[in-house]
Protein backbone atom coordinates (compact mmCIF):
# COMPACT_ATOMS: atom_id res chain seq x y z
CA UNK A 1 0.00 0.00 0.00
CA UNK A 2 1.76 3.37 -0.96
CA UNK A 3 -0.39 5.52 1.70
CA UNK A 4 1.04 6.16 4.92
CA UNK A 5 -0.40 7.05 8.67
CA UNK A 6 -0.04 10.76 8.52
CA UNK A 7 -0.44 11.76 5.00
CA UNK A 8 -2.68 14.29 4.15
CA UNK A 9 -5.27 12.69 1.44
CA UNK A 10 -8.52 14.38 -0.51
CA UNK A 11 -11.63 12.00 -0.58
CA UNK A 12 -12.13 11.39 -4.53
CA UNK A 13 -14.92 9.39 -4.36
CA UNK A 14 -18.33 9.12 -1.97
CA UNK A 15 -20.29 11.05 0.52
CA UNK A 16 -17.01 13.19 1.25
CA UNK A 17 -15.98 13.88 -1.81
CA UNK A 18 -13.36 17.26 -2.16
CA UNK A 19 -12.82 17.44 1.86
CA UNK A 20 -9.20 16.77 3.48
CA UNK A 21 -7.98 15.04 6.34
CA UNK A 22 -5.38 13.18 7.86
CA UNK A 23 -4.84 9.14 7.92
CA UNK A 24 -5.43 8.01 11.11
CA UNK A 25 -4.94 4.42 10.31
CA UNK A 26 -3.55 2.64 7.67
CA UNK A 27 -5.19 -1.35 7.27
CA UNK A 28 -3.58 -3.48 4.42
CA UNK A 29 -4.86 -6.34 4.60
CA UNK A 30 -8.38 -4.78 3.52
CA UNK A 31 -6.46 -1.73 1.64
CA UNK A 32 -8.43 0.94 3.89
CA UNK A 33 -7.68 3.86 5.69
CA UNK A 34 -9.33 5.87 8.54
CA UNK A 35 -9.19 9.57 7.66
CA UNK A 36 -9.43 12.02 10.77
CA UNK A 37 -13.09 13.52 10.44
CA UNK A 38 -13.94 11.94 7.23
CA UNK A 39 -16.72 9.08 6.90
CA UNK A 40 -18.16 9.38 10.35
CA UNK A 41 -20.12 6.83 11.64
CA UNK A 42 -22.92 6.89 14.90
CA UNK A 43 -22.13 4.35 17.68
CA UNK A 44 -24.32 3.57 20.50
CA UNK A 45 -23.05 2.98 23.96
CA UNK A 46 -24.88 1.26 26.27
CA UNK A 47 -24.54 2.26 30.38
CA UNK A 48 -22.46 -1.01 31.76
CA UNK A 49 -22.46 0.46 35.37
CA UNK A 50 -23.20 2.97 37.66
CA UNK A 51 -20.20 5.32 36.89
CA UNK A 52 -20.83 5.37 33.10
CA UNK A 53 -23.30 6.99 30.70
CA UNK A 54 -25.33 5.49 27.57
CA UNK A 55 -24.00 7.73 24.50
CA UNK A 56 -24.25 8.46 20.76
CA UNK A 57 -20.61 8.30 19.60
CA UNK A 58 -19.52 10.19 16.39
CA UNK A 59 -16.25 7.91 14.84
CA UNK A 60 -14.05 8.00 11.53
CA UNK A 61 -14.91 4.46 9.97
CA UNK A 62 -12.38 2.80 7.65
CA UNK A 63 -12.65 3.81 3.51
CA UNK A 64 -11.43 1.96 1.00
CA UNK A 65 -7.73 3.58 0.12
CA UNK A 66 -8.66 3.55 -3.79
CA UNK A 67 -11.33 6.30 -2.53
CA UNK A 68 -8.60 8.84 -1.51
CA UNK A 69 -5.17 10.57 -3.22
CA UNK A 70 -2.72 11.80 -1.80
CA UNK A 71 -1.96 15.82 -1.66
CA UNK A 72 1.14 16.87 -2.09
CA UNK A 73 2.02 20.89 -2.16
CA UNK A 74 -1.72 21.51 -2.25
CA UNK A 75 -2.41 19.17 -5.04
CA UNK A 76 -3.38 15.62 -5.34
CA UNK A 77 -1.22 13.39 -7.34
CA UNK A 78 -0.74 9.26 -7.49
CA UNK A 79 2.36 7.78 -6.41
CA UNK A 80 5.38 6.32 -7.51
CA UNK A 81 8.81 4.56 -5.98
CA UNK A 82 11.86 4.77 -6.88
CA UNK A 83 15.35 3.63 -5.83
CA UNK A 84 17.47 7.03 -4.36
CA UNK A 85 21.35 7.34 -4.93
CA UNK A 86 22.16 5.31 -1.27
CA UNK A 87 19.70 2.85 -2.84
CA UNK A 88 17.10 3.17 -0.40
CA UNK A 89 13.43 2.63 -1.44
CA UNK A 90 11.75 5.92 -1.61
CA UNK A 91 8.01 7.21 -2.32
CA UNK A 92 7.99 10.32 -5.22
CA UNK A 93 5.07 12.34 -6.56
CA UNK A 94 4.31 11.39 -9.81
CA UNK A 95 2.89 14.95 -11.51
CA UNK A 96 6.21 16.53 -10.44
CA UNK A 97 8.23 13.77 -9.63
CA UNK A 98 9.59 14.58 -5.76
CA UNK A 99 10.01 12.75 -2.96
CA UNK A 100 7.60 12.50 -0.56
Amino acid sequence: MKLRKDDVVRVIRGKDRGKEGKILHVLPAANKVVVDGLNIAKRHTARRNEKDKSEIKEIPMPMPASNVMLVHKGKVTRIGFKIDAKGNKVRVARSTGDEI
